[in-house]
């Protein structure tokens, strides 16, 4: 019998590819298989994160802008061009923006947030879609937030994008059903990175560092998730275990959200 978690020969692009959950999956799937096309718009950072996968996987970069369409119709013609094809699809990239109340947000980082974390994410499938429609497989997997599910002070704009990418994620399900190709999204909550760090810095902005335990005091798990965790989920949705899974939001938040 196959082993239904193995990747390999697939195609995986993944966008955000060099922040820590980007990084983090891309690792995992290429250790279970699969060819990696990374895309970032931080190029010196895009090159670390493709020296430090695997030895044996297939990687290249591609230096783009997610918000930029002539960017993304060239990371996925060059994904094409170079492999034939598009099985997965990571859309992981995003910003956290300014931490703010709602009525001192700059309307130009307002627009900034969406343009990265809705647009990029929109622009992504619009051009990817195609590919895997063509050859009737694929799995597309959006990096949502739980912000995307509860609301959450000082992260309005960051939280509407995410419900943004939710319900963008069910409709292009819906759009796909019927076919071999599905789209999911995943939902972290408190993940151990930079934007977890800078989120809590923007809410205690010149106060000492919030002790770790206040932190966590709200998680059931109580600890932070790690970018490794939320790999797992995304490898799990991009394999042929996931062939039955279409339109969900899965949550990697420790039970952040059960209650």
């Amino acid at each position: 019998m196959p082993d239904r978690i193995r990747l390999d020969g697939r195609v995986a692009v993944v966008t955000g590819a060099a922040g820590v959950i980007g990084t983090a999956t891309m690792r995992l799937l290429a250790e279970r298989g699969s060819r990696i096309v990374a895309v970032d718009r931080k190029e010196k950072d895009l090159n670390t994160a493709i020296r430090d996968l695997p030895a044996s996987a297939q990687a290249f970069a591609v230096t783009a802008d997610v918000t930029a369409e002539d960017d993304v119709v060239e990371y996925v013609r060059a994904a094409v061009d170079k492999f034939g094809t598009i099985d997965v699809f990571y859309n992981n990239a995003g910003i956290e923006g300014d931490i703010a109340p709602i009525t001192k947000y700059p309307l130009e980082s307002f627009r900034r947030v969406l343009d990265v974390n809705v647009v990029g994410v929109f622009l992504g499938m619009k051009h990817v879609l195609p590919v895997m429609l063509k050859q009737n497989r694929g799995s597309i997997i959006n990096t949502a937030s739980i912000a995307g599910l509860v609301g959450s002070p000082d992260i309005a704009v960051y939280s509407a994008s995410k419900h943004a990418v939710i319900g963008l994620t069910k409709s292009a399900a819906m759009e796909c059903s019927a076919t071999g190709v599905r789209v999911n999204c995943v939902c972290p909550g408190l993940i151990d990175s930079r934007m977890l760090s800078a989120i809590i810095e923007g809410r205690n902005p010149g106060n000492a560092p919030v002790p770790n335990d206040k932190i966590v005091d709200r998680i059931p798990a109580r600890r932070l998730g790690l970018a490794t965790e939320v790999a797992s989920i995304v490898a799990f949705l991009a394999s042929d275990e996931a062939s039955y899974v279409s339109g969900s939001a899965y949550t990697v938040d420790g039970g952040r959200t059960a209650s």
